[in-house]
């Protein structure tokens, strides 16, 4: 619901607000002050982000033998800690991580997060619980949209832009799409328009649908979590095929850095590729 009101600025301000407006992505006058207002009080973003840190990450032994996955470095700072890095290039700071495997190694090295410039909240798995399954333990800390992100993964995603897009199309769930050139190792997405019909488990290329696939990044309504059964879940299986099938799950197509380091031979390429989080974002 919008409410009208009456303001009165500086004719320079005015000036500057009406060369914002290009009659597409900014409207009107009022459309530029609500934007700003709404950067400068943070609402253009999901004030909350889940980090799925919990598993064992068998493909990245021996290192994962004694190191957690959360944990593994990428050019001097963790993977965990880009994840940060992004989160904090929009504001977001408030940050539930979820662990398992190893996780008083990753309680020990993050703390409650001050150190780092984030508030850590922990859900901690005695058991593992898939990518859904976590979500049922911190249901009470997630009341408003969240973003859950993989923790294995780096990623460059323009949060505002993709918050908007969700929100303009009144989803339930919203995934972060990257593109591939050999998309056989993942399951891609069939689209009708920005709407996800499906994903396609590792077709071969001629058969893809698509190029783009799942990066392992969401912005969810809390709905979503009455979705999870309990126990061990998954979202792309238990909850995602449920959405589509209501019309509610959709795809934001990205063009910033992705980098799975689930595989030693992916994890050496993106040490070597990375390039840190850009200051503009996708």
């Amino acid at each position: 619901m919008k409410e009208r009101i009456s303001i009165t600025l500086d004719s320079q301000l005015v000036g500057q607000l009406d060369g914002m407006v290009d009659g597409k992505e900014i409207k009107n006058r009022s459309h530029a002050i609500e934007l700003l207002l709404s950067k400068a009080l943070k609402l253009d973003v999901p004030r909350k982000a889940v980090l799925l840190a919990g598993g064992k990450g068998t493909r990245l032994r021996p290192l994962t033998y004694e190191i957690p996955k959360g944990l593994i470095p990428v050019q001097g700072k963790t993977l965990t800690e880009h994840l940060f890095d992004l989160f904090k290039r929009y504001g977001i700071t408030n940050i539930v991580l979820s662990i398992g495997h190893m996780g008083d190694k990753i309680k020990q090295h993050f703390g409650n997060g001050e150190k780092f410039g984030v508030q850590i909240t922990y859900a901690e798995e005695t058991q593992p619980l898939g990518t859904a399954g976590p979500l049922r333990l911190c249901k009470r800390l997630l009341q408003e949209s969240f973003i859950v992100s993989n923790g294995d993964e780096l990623k460059d995603i323009n949060i505002p832009e993709m918050y908007k897009f969700h929100k303009q199309n009144n989803a339930l769930a919203t995934i972060a799409l990257t593109t591939v050139s050999d998309p056989s190792a993942y399951g891609v997405a069939r689209l009708s328009g920005n709407r996800i019909l499906e994903f396609v488990e590792k077709p071969a290329v001629e058969k893809a649908p698509s190029k783009l696939i799942n990066s392992g990044f969401y912005i969810l309504e809390p709905a979503v979590l009455e979705l999870i059964p309990e126990g061990f879940a998954m979202l792309e299986t238990a909850v995602f095929p449920k959405l589509a099938k209501q019309g509610k799950l959709f795809g934001y197509p990205f063009s910033g850095q992705w980098f799975d380091t689930g595989t030693l031979e992916r994890y050496e390429r993106a040490i070597k590729e990375w390039r840190g989080i850009s200051k503009n974002g996708d």
